[in-house]
């Protein structure tokens, strides 16, 4: 099934706000998970983490990622977005700033610092269940 209005309004409702989701990447044929807070906007997950981090660099090699969470699962790209700061990720900033207001300004994140940057997870196909009902997705 192809990604349409009614999945995409079941996944801005469970993800469109600070989510915890479970990101997969591969290294040297091991598979890494951890969890992150993500926000789903318009078929991507949005995270805000470190360029130097681990993740980042097995994504630097090999962008294809997996993530599961609350229901769904799915594959996606994985693409560094550069500085949080960025004039071209202001919009996508503000709602995620918004959304981890909680936890965000508590000294866990640090704009100043050029290597915080803005991981965009761009989706490619998923399974996700909703109300009773099986959804195969293709993004």
């Amino acid at each position: 099934m192809k990604h349409n209005t009614q999945i995409d309004l079941i996944l801005s409702d469970r993800f469109g706000k600070d989510s915890l989701i479970a990101l997969a990447t591969v290294e040297d044929g091991i598979p890494h998970v951890r969890t992150v807070d993500a926000v789903y906007i318009d078929g991507a997950f949005y995270v805000v983490t470190y360029a130097l981090s681990g993740k980042m660099q097995q994504i630097a090699k090999n962008p294809t990622v997996a993530i599961s969470g609350e229901w769904f699962t799915a594959h996606g790209i994985g693409e560094n977005l550069g500085h949080v700061q960025l004039p071209e990720n202001k919009e996508i900033m503000d709602i995620l700033r918004t959304a981890f207001a909680a936890w965000y300004d508590n000294g866990h994140t640090n704009e100043a610092d050029t290597n915080t940057c803005l991981l965009k997870i761009r989706l490619t196909d998923g399974v996700l269940f909703s109300g009773g009902i099986r959804y195969d997705i293709e993004f």
